[in-house]
């Protein structure tokens, strides 16, 4: 780690979208630094969350995956997976916990999925002013999406570490985006197959070699 000691750094893995990888991303992160993780919003219980994800892929004990503030049963926006469980979600609960150590906080899906009526991922980010560092796919509609992304985060001063690739080699799509989005480029995360904590950890260290926390 080069730019600042990740002994008590706190950063936010969001997303240009959702399934994109940010989950894989973060669990590899969170084991890169040694950092607990978690998860503020789980929207969708069926088989494993991304907390158990995180787990299994970053080789997490139990005690750094810190329990979500609320965990909705429904696969949809948090807002309507809310509703349809009569839960109101509440701001004053999703504040970064604790942690012994540095800590990973996953989104949920874009940056403008909204927690209720009136309040999105974005606003929780502005408010928490964390650095965050932005996946996305390299695939079709990935440029556009990256831009806007980085757009709206600058506009409600949120510090951007940079920008992490998943997917296939796209060596212009990551350039576009440096030249036009102003931010660095931290490197790609191949698809892995078989996907294991393992493979996971090998292609981390081979894909980001110098990440600036």
């Amino acid at each position: 780690m080069n730019a600042q000691s990740a002994g008590d750094a706190r950063i936010v893995v969001a997303g240009t979208d959702t399934d994109i990888g940010k989950t894989v991303f973060a669990a590899g992160l969170a084991r890169r630094i040694g950092a607990s993780y978690w998860k503020p919003v789980q929207a969708g219980l069926d088989g494993e969350t991304d907390s158990e994800v995180a787990k299994r892929l970053g080789g997490l004990p139990a005690g750094r995956v810190l329990p979500e503030a609320y965990r909705l049963c429904t696969p949809a926006s948090p807002h309507r997976s809310a509703c349809i469980d009569g839960v109101t979600l509440e701001a004053g609960r999703l504040v970064p916990p604790a942690a012994a150590g540095p800590l990973v906080i996953e989104g949920a899906g874009g940056l403008m999925v909204p927690l209720t009526r009136r309040l999105t991922f974005l606003d929780v980010f502005a408010d928490w002013r964390l650095p965050v560092i932005l996946c996305a796919r390299t695939r079709l509609g990935t440029i556009n999406h990256t831009l806007l992304s980085l757009e709206a985060l600058r506009r409600r001063s949120i510090p951007v570490l940079g920008v992490a690739f998943i997917g296939d080699a796209e060596p212009d799509t990551q350039e576009i985006v440096a030249d036009l989005g102003g931010a660095a480029v931290l490197g790609r995360l191949p698809m892995l197959a078989p996907l294991t904590a393992t493979t996971l950890e090998a292609a981390f260290a081979a894909s980001f070699p110098h990440l600036p926390i």
